[in-house]
């Protein structure tokens, strides 16, 4: 398929539209070395929250907690890529501002897991000693 072949349109169907979305996550896992750190450090939760037996309110902070830091990290690397196909390789301060916002975002959200995995872990923790 040549670069004129590609899709402009709206997708045609449901499946289509799943399907570039799990591009759009395959391509996350692939490129962005802070989503894969993520993604281990939400593994280490749920594999953590199994061992100490969360409770499901426990679950559904933990949940949130990852699925925000996740979500944060996606708008990141949306924000980043825009920026950088409008300023392409030349440096903007509204591009600098743009871009360290978006991360901005990814750090709040991550700490946000981290107040939320201490609310939760920490006492679990202690039940075993």
């Amino acid at each position: 398929m040549g670069l004129n072949d590609k899709q402009v349109n709206k997708n045609k169907s449901f499946w289509q539209s799943f399907g570039h979305a799990f591009d759009g996550v395959k391509d996350l896992v692939l490129t962005e070395r802070n989503f894969r750190k993520h993604l281990i450090f939400a593994i280490l939760a749920i594999l953590l929250g199994i061992v100490v037996r969360l409770s499901i309110n426990e679950w559904l902070w933990v949940t949130l907690a990852i699925f925000m830091v996740v979500t944060a990290e996606v708008l990141n690397t949306v924000a980043e890529s825009i920026v950088d196909l409008v300023v392409g390789e030349r440096y903007e301060a509204a591009a600098k501002k743009a871009k360290d916002v978006a991360a901005g975002g990814v750090l709040l959200a991550a700490f946000f897991a981290v107040i939320i995995g201490c609310l939760v872990y920490i006492p679990e923790l202690l039940k075993f000693f």
